[in-house]
C-alpha cells in the first residue's frame, strides 16, 4: 500500500474528520466568547469599578524609555489574565451546559421502554411456518 493510499484512508477515517470539525468548531466557538467578554462582559464590571478596563491593568517591573525607539517595557499584565479567566469561565459554563443537556437527552431515551418489533411481511411469515414445519418433520 502506497503512503498517499495509506493517508487518505487514514484522513477518510470518522474519527478523523469528526476531529478537524471539533477544532474548527471550538475556533469559531472561541471568538465568540472573546467578543462576548471583551465587549459585554468585562465594560459592565469596569463601570461598576469605576471605569476600570480590566484589559490595561498591569503592574510595572520596567517603565518604556520614551527617548529611545524600542519597547522596554516589562509588566506583570494581570488584567489580561482576569479577561481570560472570564472567558474560560464562560467556556466551561457553556460546556457544562452542553454535557448537561446530552445527558438528559440519553437519561430520557435510556427510560422510554423498547418498542416491540413491528410483524414481519407476510413473505417472511410464511417462510417461518414452513421453517418450522420442516424442523417438525425432522423430529419425526
Amino acid at each position: 500500500m502506497s503512503i498517499f493510499s495509506e493517508f487518505r484512508e487514514f484522513v477518510a477515517r470518522g474519527n478523523v474528520i469528526d476531529l478537524a470539525v471539533g477544532v474548527i468548531v471550538g475556533a469559531a466557538f472561541n471568538d465568540i466568547v472573546k467578543s462576548l467578554v471583551d465587549q459585554v462582559v468585562m465594560p459592565p464590571i469596569g463601570l461598576l469599578l469605576s471605569g476600570v478596563d480590566f484589559s490595561d491593568l498591569q503592574l510595572v517591573l520596567k517603565p518604556d524609555n520614551p527617548i529611545t525607539k524600542a519597547n522596554e517595557l516589562v509588566a506583570i499584565q494581570y488584567g489580561a489574565f482576569f479577561n481570560t479567566m472570564i472567558k474560560f469561565v464562560i467556556v466551561a459554563w457553556v460546556v457544562f451546559l452542553i454535557v448537561k443537556a446530552v445527558n438528559a437527552v440519553r437519561r430520557r431515551d435510556a427510560q422510554t421502554p423498547p418498542t416491540e418489533k413491528p410483524a414481519p411481511p407476510p413473505q417472511e411469515a410464511l417462510l417461518a411456518e414452513i421453517r418450522d414445519l420442516l424442523k417438525n418433520q425432522a423430529k419425526s
